[in-house]
């Protein structure tokens, strides 16, 4: 059985990753969604094992102790990481998988899995994702201006990536994307 694919793509707050991520998954049925590890409080809808691994703060920092994470990051105050067992037990079984991780995930997930294909989603502007942030109205200001602060950062680490995307246009960002990991999936 051939081993699984890794598919990373990571961007801002706000500059359509995760509607890009879902748009690939649908187009693309031998791809898996990533479900990482979170001590963020659990958001209506959301079920632990499918969303996300909901953790207490004190098992997450156990867990990074015992170096089970491919990449963990402290966001906004919560911490975020994706776990080595699930993500090697998927590439053993053959199953590809996409990641809708932050940006300094991705470039660790790039070091465990130098094989993996990442994509960066750029908005056209640093306006631009300022007003989709403030459109999505899922956040307070102060959690507007943490995202805004960390975006010039992101934006330059987007350079390490594979691919860059501008999602100026969702339906030619998400062909351009489509097309990008059509051709990675072909890849033997």
């Amino acid at each position: 059985m051939a081993r699984g694919k890794l598919v990373v793509i990571s961007a801002p707050s706000g500059a359509g990753k995760t509607t890009i991520a879902r748009a690939i998954l649908d187009a693309h049925p031998t791809l898996r969604f990533s479900v990482s590890a979170t001590t963020r409080p659990v958001r209506d809808g959301e079920i632990d094992g499918r969303d996300y691994f909901f953790l207490t703060r004190e098992e997450f920092l156990r867990r990074i102790g015992a170096g089970e994470f491919v990449e963990w990051e402290e966001i906004y105050g919560n911490l975020y990481g994706t776990l080595h067992r699930e993500v090697d037990r998927a590439l053993d079984e053959g199953r590809h998988i996409l990641f809708d991780i932050d940006v300094k995930g991705g470039i660790s997930v790039r070091k465990a899995y130098p094989e993996s294909l990442l994509i960066f989603i750029r908005p056209p502007s640093l306006q631009t994702l300022n007003e989709r942030l403030r459109n999505r109205k899922t956040e307070s200001d102060a959690a507007v201006s943490q995202r805004m602060a960390r975006a010039p950062l992101e934006l330059e680490l987007g350079a390490q990536f594979d691919h860059q995307v501008v999602n100026d246009d969702l339906p030619r960002a998400v062909a351009e994307v489509n097309t990008i990991v059509s051709r990675y999936l072909q890849i033997n």
